[in-house]
């Protein structure tokens, strides 16, 4: 019988918050039908703004950390696509939606973003490049699953703000940097001891908790 990849593993053993997190989420699922407010979507994309600076700092400790020059390669890679491609199609998409840059740059950072970002960094900087790996494999692996359900059901109206997102994270390039990830951890748990599994497991099961959190604190506007 074929051992399950450990990636399956620990996120069947998050399931439901999962499922709350990604699939069920009344946020999530006004993107999808177009029907999500553009005040909460301007929250979002504000304090999403806030996570990626501080998500580059922890891809940056990832690249440093890593076993390999290939997996130093594929780190570094993604650092300067989210530093120099993604921030800037962030504060584009943020200037469609009314945000100046002015406004942007001077948001403040949200409980939940907070709370997300201090996890990450905790864990960039006191753990190793599987700890790390996984925090960070939740909000990848998650986005992607988002982009494409909602890209096979999608009733959001044509030309909108809510089909250009979908679109962003449903795409060929994303889901490549997804499969990687997850193989990436695949290959590091089977490497892993028991005691390092078991804190994969603890910063998998974190990280889609502090998923579902910001996706709270945007529906709330926190």
């Amino acid at each position: 019988m074929t051992q399950q990849p450990f990636s399956e593993t620990l996120r069947s053993r998050v399931e439901d918050l999962w499922n709350r997190a990604h699939r069920d989420h009344p946020f999530v699922n006004g993107i999808g039908d177009g029907t999500l407010s553009m005040e909460r979507f301007r929250y979002f994309m504000r304090q999403d703004y806030l996570f990626l600076i501080e998500y580059c700092r922890v891809v940056a400790m990832a690249v440093a950390k890593s076993p390999d020059l290939d997996s130093m390669g594929r780190w570094a890679k993604l650092l300067d696509e989210t530093l120099n491609s993604e921030m800037a199609l962030h504060r584009s998409f943020c200037a469609d939606l009314g945000i100046t840059e002015a406004e942007l740059e001077s948001t403040r950072p949200s409980p939940a973003t907070i709370s997300y970002t201090q996890h990450l960094v905790n864990i960039a900087y006191r753990g190793g490049i599987e700890e790390i790996s996984a925090a960070l494999l939740p909000c990848q692996w998650g986005y992607d699953e988002i982009g494409r359900r909602l890209a096979a059901h999608l009733r959001a109206p044509e030309g909108s703000l809510h089909r250009r997102w979908v679109a962003g994270y449903n795409s060929p390039e994303y889901q490549e940097v997804t499969a990687w990830l997850k193989g990436f951890v695949d290959g590091l748990a089977v490497r892993a001891g028991e005691a390092e599994r078991e804190r994969m497991s603890a910063a998998f099961a974190e990280s889609t908790r502090q998923e579902f959190l910001f996706w709270e604190a945007a529906w709330n506007l926190e």
